[in-house]
């Protein structure tokens, strides 16, 4: 049945991915919904809650003012708040019941900006699209209003001195799409980070986990960004376009794929033009593996098995991805009849996703646990691997058994 969710969980909704996106920079963020929406985004989704203070808020919207349609209310708690906390930017964040009555947020926002002197930034979302669409949109609004200056003169001159400086330092490559949904507490964003020193790169920002607004602001300094998460798509998009700063896509999972990708982040700051890491990595043959998940995250995951072990991995994307990012015999599978359907198709031999898809996997085919905050909340951050540059031997049994 299309539509409907009757055997595994769903994906954290899109106003969780904005909170999520937005946790570390400072602001203050409010969901404009029913009380209780805050408490199942920080016991569910937010791993961050116990150890990091955010000013992350709901509105508690009434039945009657939902029936009256009282804006007011929302722009008198709002303005008084943040004229208090002082925060550095405020977040109005759309849900179901708002989206019902026709909430003009853009307008909401604009007043509660004229009142407090405050950045304020209105998030249409409903609460019925994936966590992805949230953090894209997040990601693409604070690098849009605070990341304004580039690089310096004295590194993007012309002249022979400035040349000589920019052959002397280091590539600055900041992180773009990161939040812990995607990746969990289990130090991968650290890993990522060592890796590029290692391959001699400077690490820039970690838009946005491990980063605050000033990191942000300094985004367009960098000389190349590397996209993590579709979430990180469009701020790396609009980055290019202000900036001229070229961006490629991967995350450097396995040994093999993780050499590769270095090699592609030279290419693409050699070439100035924007990459796909694993979109030259395949390999070939009539068995296969399904991977379900983010599409940026599973297409890593294909490309470092196929290098590691000679193993065709087609990814099957639930969530809002880009025909980008995408791969020859991957597939978009929004329903879970659809993703029944492919791990079902000739030649599947095994399917790699979190430990909740279990029910959608067949007998014959072998099922690989690979934990997804975003799908399964923290229930299984104990066992979550890190996957980054390191043999995916340790973390999986072979794929070729």
């Amino acid at each position: 049945m299309k539509q409907v969710a009757a055997l595994v969980s769903t994906y954290s909704s899109d106003e969780f991915g904005i909170c999520s996106a937005l946790y570390e920079l400072g602001g203050m963020v409010v969901m404009h919904d029913a009380s209780g929406c805050n408490s199942t985004y920080t016991t569910h989704d937010e791993p961050r809650w116990y150890d990091m203070d955010s000013m992350i808020y709901i509105s508690a919207i009434s039945e009657m003012e939902a029936i009256m349609g009282d804006d007011e209310k929302l722009i008198r708690d709002v303005t008084e708040t943040a004229l208090e906390l002082k925060p550095e930017f405020i977040a109005l964040v759309g849900a179901p019941i708002p989206y019902m009555i026709g909430t003009d947020f853009a307008a909401v926002a604009d007043i509660i900006e004229q009142n407090t002197g405050i950045a304020c930034f209105g998030f249409e979302a409903n609460g019925m699209q994936h966590y992805t669409r949230g953090v894209s949109m997040a990601l693409e609004a604070v690098v849009s209003r605070f990341a304004v200056k580039g690089k310096t003169e004295s590194t993007s001159g012309s002249s022979a001195s400035a040349q000589e400086e920019a052959g002397r330092r280091k590539t600055v490559v900041n992180i773009i799409g990161a939040t812990p949904l995607d990746f969990s507490l289990n130090g991968s964003m650290d890993s990522i980070k060592q890796w590029l020193s290692e391959n001699g790169f400077e690490p820039g920002a970690s838009i946005a986990m491990g980063c605050s607004l000033s990191d942000v602001a300094q985004a367009g300094e960098a000389d190349l960004n590397l996209v993590v998460s579709y979430g990180g798509l469009a701020a790396a998009r609009l980055l290019e376009k202000r900036f001229g700063t070229p961006y490629a896509v991967g995350i450097p999972m396995g040994t093999a794929f993780s050499e590769h990708l270095a090699g592609r982040l030279r290419e693409a700051a050699a070439q100035h033009r924007s990459l796909t890491g694993y979109m030259d990595v395949s390999a070939s043959g009539g068995i296969w593996i399904a991977a379900a998940g983010e599409s940026v995250y599973q297409a890593s995951l294909a490309a470092a098995a196929a290098m590691e072990q000679g193993i065709s991995i087609r990814v099957l994307c639930p969530l809002d991805t880009d025909e980008s990012l995408m791969r020859p015999g991957d597939m978009i599978t929004p329903e879970e009849d659809d993703i029944m359907e492919a791990v079902r198709q000739n030649g599947c031999a095994g399917f790699i996703a979190d430990p909740m898809y279990r029910p959608l996997c067949p007998d014959d085919v072998e099922f690989y646990e690979l934990p997804h905050e975003a799908f399964s909340g923290r229930i299984y951050d104990s066992v979550n691997p890190n996957l980054i540059n390191r043999p995916l031997a340790e973390s999986f049994n072979d794929f070729r058994k």
